[in-house]
């Protein structure tokens, strides 16, 4: 006996329940499964927790400067983890309550609590709720992603974290070693650093956020072991091992000791979509060499009815990505909008204090892409808001295509990079020219108030 519904979303990760409502709304009988908790990375153990903890650690390193801003403090400055924690879990619980009731009081949706798995490529069965089997005509799979626990030599032996099991913690580590030098472990690093603990981040690489050109990797470095976090980078053969209550990681370096020895160890060495355990076979949903489900430009599958959003499709590991991602299903399946995964602009942030905020192209991509090219870059010791502040960290870089006149990317390190980079994604978006942006009257004082005066400075890349 199965239940037929005219849409299955597999997954409540960002994607599902703005489509459960599209949907819905457009009168489609819905079944949303969910095997774990609603809003998934994001709410439970990526944006929402995370960046509260950045609130909270830029609070106690506020605390610590109070004196360079004229401000007393009586006695040291101290982190209350349990509080800390208790603070961040309300903060995510609301998150997490709001989705929990947005769906629950959806008309024609009925929200099902188990794993789901394909039986066929119109059939998923979901193990736990009585275990009922679901069919529909148009089966959308949200299914999100998990950290990576690499098979490094010793990892078996040691007791280490991840990106979710670190937010359990209610007492904070004596030391603290992150292995790998990206978002995630860089987040993490300066957070717990500036909760107190000793943090040492190993990565295998020879620079942090290889994704990223050398000047902002040298910049990002500069600011997280400026406040006291140390690196071991070019770290080969990272091995573990257990050394009394504490974990030794052996790394071989260009310098420095052959290892570190902490109290904790966190892995942040990438992810993995969580399509492993879906029966795809059984639906003949194609994956990639990594498990990513294979998608067009429209985000459908494979077998036709069948799509993949969020994180398991390989086209972006952020919730904004994900997010465009319905966005995109919805406007072609409901609006008759052309919508395309190729549209869109590449943006992110990297959340250490101050932030990175990235659009387009990296200055390495524009070089390797052969196009003449325009640069302008400034320090952020010539932006009046942040010495305001007092954070002079970082700097701005933008590039435009000579040619057209567009701005193809951008890199602002710095006191609200994250919310300025968006007067250029915008304009890029638009597919304006720069002048139009150097025209903007912007309000003084703002970092973005800078960003025309970094277009009328313009010069050729050499």
């Amino acid at each position: 006996m199965s239940t037929r519904f005219d849409a299955i979303i597999i997954g409540v990760g960002q994607a599902g329940p703005g489509l459960a409502g599209r949907l819905t709304a457009a009168g489609m009988t819905v079944a949303v499964v969910e095997r774990k908790l609603f809003g998934g990375t994001c709410v439970n153990t990526g944006c929402t927790p995370t960046k509260t903890l950045v609130a909270s650690a830029q609070t106690a390193h506020l605390a610590r400067r109070a004196a360079d801003y004229g401000v007393t403090i009586g006695g040291p400055v101290g982190v209350d983890m349990a509080a800390v924690k208790a603070r961040m879990d309300r903060v995510v619980a609301g998150s997490r309550d709001g989705l929990v009731g947005y769906l629950g009081g959806m008309e024609r949706c009925r929200v099902y609590r188990g794993h789901a798995r394909f039986e066929s490529a119109r059939e998923v069965r979901v193990e736990g709720e009585g275990g009922d089997l679901l069919t529909a005509d148009r089966i959308f799979i949200n299914a999100g992603g998990r950290a990576v626990v690499p098979d490094m030599p010793g990892v078996d032996r040691v007791r280490t974290l991840t990106n979710v099991s670190i937010l359990e913690l209610e007492s904070l580590p004596r030391h603290l070693v992150v292995v790998g030098g990206s978002y995630v472990g860089l987040e993490l690093a300066q957070i717990y650093r500036r909760f107190g603990c000793e943090v040492t981040v190993v990565e295998r690489a020879p620079r942090l956020v290889q994704r990223e050109d050398e000047d902002v990797s040298a910049a990002v470095r500069e600011i997280v072991e400026g406040e006291g976090v140390r690196m071991r980078l070019a770290a080969e053969c990272i091995r573990f091992e257990p050394r009394g209550q504490d974990i030794a990681v052996g790394v071989d370096c260009e310098s420095g000791d052959r290892e570190v020895v902490g109290s904790h160890v966190l892995l942040a060495v990438g992810r993995r979509p969580n399509t492993d355990d879906l029966g795809l076979d059984r639906a003949g949903v194609a994956t990639d060499a990594r498990g990513y489900i294979t998608v067009d430009d429209q985000l459908r599958t494979s077998v036709a009815g069948i799509w993949a959003l969020g994180d398991c499709n390989g086209k972006g590991a952020f919730t904004h990505t994900a997010y465009n991602d319905f966005e995109i299903v919805a406007a072609n399946l409901l609006d008759g909008d052309a919508r395309r995964v190729s549209d869109r602009i590449p943006c992110y942030a990297l959340y250490t204090d101050p932030p990175l905020g990235r659009a387009g192209l990296t200055e390495a991509e524009v070089r390797r892409s052969g196009r003449r090219a325009l640069i302008g870059t400034r320090p952020m010791t010539r932006v009046a808001r942040a010495i305001e502040k007092g954070d002079t960290r970082g700097f701005m870089k933008i590039l435009v295509d000579a040619d057209s006149e567009q701005i193809v990317g951008a890199s602002i390190l710095g006191v609200g990079g994250d919310e300025a980079i968006h007067c250029i994604l915008d304009v890029m978006a638009a597919k304006a020219p720069y002048r139009v942006l150097q025209r903007t009257m912007h309000i003084h004082p703002t970092v973005s108030e800078l960003i025309p005066t970094v277009l009328g400075e313009l010069r050729p890349l050499e």
